[in-house]
């Protein structure tokens, strides 16, 4: 065995130990994170109703009435959907709702035409979808003796959209810059999620990954420094919780696992 490959062994361990101790805490904690920018928006619609409304109205050219509309659909849509994914009522249902919203966003905030934002849009989707899998797994237990291999096979067909689409987060952050470090970031960062599509030391690849996302959230959307007269302060803060959002959704392949279609899978066959 070559000592790269035992670095990896013992980095699977220690990771391995984090999840044991973690295990009754860590869905918890990723579904709070998953839902968390759906939840601030929510609450941003009602702070913000006037503004929300007369952009809407002003972009479309719909009138202030469909503005107003367009506002209610993503309060009430955004929390009744949190709360259903907290309480674990109707979580198909939920997520229904919050796919629901992502596209109406994009559509309503000409995100179609801005790669950055469409991009995270597409990795909030793929978070949304392993929320779905997870409610898949739970519905599952509660039915152990019967079998279930039509939903086992969607499930592992969620769980392999889903981590595949979070991973378009990360392209928002590659920047191309000549110096070293940046290079050796993005080197790192490309390893990390092509082993987390394909599943290959998936559990370890994620957990890394959500450390590095977690820093870099806190250094670059630091909006609680920015004064709230400021328009930069609520970018920031919608940049800062969708990247928590797709940090839940990394939680999440920790919890679940990479699923079926899968290296890691595969291994366990050989």
């Amino acid at each position: 065995m070559s000592q790269k490959s035992e670095l990896m062994d013992k980095a699977e361990d220690i990771a391995d130990k984090f999840l044991r101790y973690g295990k009754n805490v860590l869905p918890h904690v990723a579904r709070l994170c998953l839902i968390s920018t759906f939840l601030e928006d929510g609450i941003r619609m009602w702070f913000q109703w006037n503004e929300q409304r007369d952009y809407i109205s002003a972009t479309w050219g719909c009138g202030w009435f469909l503005g107003m509309i367009f506002v209610l659909i993503n309060l009430f849509g955004q929390l009744t959907g949190c709360a259903m994914v907290l309480s674990r009522k109707k979580v198909n249902v939920a997520c229904g709702i919050l796919f629901g919203i992502i596209a109406l966003q994009t559509i309503a905030y000409s995100i179609l035409w801005d790669l950055k934002f469409l991009l995270r849009n597409i990795a909030l989707a793929g978070g949304v979808i392993l929320l779905l899998a997870e409610s898949k797994a739970e519905g599952r237990s509660l039915f152990a003796g019967l079998p279930s291999l039509g939903e086992n096979t969607h499930k592992t067909y969620m769980q392999l959209s889903g981590r595949v689409l979070l991973v378009f987060m990360f392209l928002t952050l590659l920047r191309f810059e000549f110096s070293l470090l940046q290079v050796i970031q993005n080197l790192i960062g490309t390893t990390l999620v092509v082993l987390i599509a394909i599943g290959y030391k998936t559990k370890l690849a994620s957990l890394i990954l959500v450390v590095w996302l977690t820093i870099l959230n806190f250094y670059f959307n630091a909006w609680w420094n920015v004064p709230s007269y400021k328009p930069m302060r609520d970018f920031l803060k919608y940049d800062f919780f969708q990247t928590l959002s797709v940090v839940g959704g990394l939680l999440l392949v920790v919890a679940l696992g990479p699923g079926g279609y899968s290296m890691d899978e595969h291994k366990k066959k050989w």
